[in-house]
């Protein structure tokens, strides 16, 4: 008897932390369900994109890569849409490109090895549960990507229904891991040899473990006492679910990273109230000093949306301000996009193109130059940096402070560092994006 031809796969992620590491844990349990990874759409029967919906023109960027691999029908290959988009235009898809065998969203994953034996019968498979399931993706089987650095997803879904977000439509209700399981797999990634994990939830800290051991802060320090554990980071926070222990904990355990991740998106209440943002600017800066007050001193990044939907320019003034007042290390800035299904569609006062390039143009200015003045407090610091690469062509070496800013640095010879060790480096410039340094011996 001949033995059954392998079955490959070829898997593309698009989006966010969180999409990489569901592909993570779709790979292990595609690998677990006999399959094997390929490099390559050429050389895969099954061609899989975890797709994200948050950017403008995300599903027509999905339908035209799969027009692009339309004529590899003809070789037998069979292809699935998962994540963000897959949700959010269902079972249209197969209209649109009658070719895909599979349309998955993420709140599905766990019936994957169902709709696996499915499409390999050669049917059609769909998995679209939304704001109904109760349960994670919870799996044993994680193909984790990079070797020091491991991600843990806490929560899914959302339930702040933001007026310009299509997350709560395309991930489902929240719905959290129980803690026990969570500090499982931390004490499993110990053991293998991981040093830094990373909490992650669409809002992180809305976390609320279904057995009722640990808040999430009580959480967040558990992990951050698994032996072997180096470093814990957590994203996204929301304003609204944060609370002064978070930064107790972080005061607290050492191995909390002390970073936050707090997204603001305006520094206007006309336009918070309008994005339905659930807390007021005060509310946010409240916040804020408490991060200010801690014992560490914490580093301070956000998000912000510029040309939401009757925008004002004194508005769009009070998120400058609001730059001035926090003085972030570090900003995202994006020009607002209408997204399928969310209630923003339907707000009027749009802000042309051109004005919302002018605006974030400007946000991004003020922000370089916040960055530039506050980076230079580090001039003359002796940092650990976690080592995560090696730039050949500048002789440098790349890592990590725990602040979450990257540090470029140089090391002498024969004093060659080794990717995921963490090594002393003193700062000797200091730039708005980063840092440059020797590494101290």
């Amino acid at each position: 008897m001949s033995a059954e031809p392998q079955k490959t796969f070829y898997l593309e992620t698009f989006g966010c932390q969180m999409n990489a590491h569901d592909s993570e844990k779709v790979i292990g349990t595609l690998v677990s369900e006999g399959y094997q990874q390929v490099p390559t759409v050429e050389e895969a029967g099954l061609v899989l994109y975890n797709t994200c919906s948050i950017r403008d023109k995300a599903e027509q960027k999905v339908f035209n890569r799969l027009n692009d691999y339309k004529k590899l029908l003809k070789q037998g290959k069979k292809f699935g849409v998962l994540g963000c988009v897959a949700q959010q235009e269902g079972e249209k898809i197969f209209g649109r490109a009658p070719y895909v065998s599979l349309v998955c969203g993420s709140a599905s994953y766990r019936k994957l090895p169902e709709m696996l034996i499915q499409i390999e019968a050669g049917k059609r498979a769909t998995g679209l549960d939304d704001r109904q399931t109760d349960e994670c993706f919870e799996t044993e089987f994680t193909a984790r990507t990079n070797p020091h650095r491991g991600y843990i997803t806490i929560i899914e879904g959302c339930d702040k229904f933001c007026a310009y977000c299509v997350v709560p439509f395309t991930r489902g209700k929240e719905r959290s891991r129980g803690s026990d399981s969570v500090l499982a797999e931390a004490r499993q990634m110990a053991d293998l040899g991981y040093t830094e994990i990373q909490l992650l939830g669409q809002n992180v800290n809305s976390y609320r473990d279904p057995a009722g051991k640990r808040t999430f802060a009580e959480l967040l320090a558990a992990v951050g006492e698994t032996p072997g554990i180096r470093r814990v980071r957590f994203t996204t926070s929301h304003p609204r679910d944060f609370g002064r222990d978070i930064i107790e904990a972080i005061d607290a355990v050492p191995a909390l990273c002390d970073h936050v991740h707090l997204p603001v998106q305006s520094g206007s209440n006309n336009v918070l109230d309008a994005m339905q943002r659930l807390y007021s600017l005060d509310q946010y800066l409240e916040r804020i000093a408490w991060m200010k007050a801690a014992r560490r001193e914490i580093s301070i990044t956000s998000d912000m949306i510029v040309g939401f939907p009757g925008e004002t320019e004194a508005d769009f003034e009070a998120t400058l301000a609001l730059l001035d007042e926090v003085g972030y290390d570090s900003v995202f800035g994006f020009k607002y996009s209408p997204r399928p299904n969310t209630p923003s569609l339907k707000l009027e006062d749009a802000i042309p193109d051109e004005e919302k390039v002018r605006r974030l143009s400007v946000l991004n200015e003020k922000q370089r130059e916040i960055q530039k003045k506050g980076n230079q407090r580090h001039l003359g610091q002796t940092l650990e940096v976690m080592v995560e690469g090696q730039n050949s062509a500048r002789g440098q070496w790349v890592g990590r402070t725990s602040q979450n800013k990257v540090f470029n640095f140089t090391a002498a010879e024969g004093r060659v560092p080794s990717i995921g060790s963490y090594t002393s480096v003193l700062a000797t410039v200091c730039l708005p994006n980063s840092l440059v340094g020797e590494m101290v011996v």
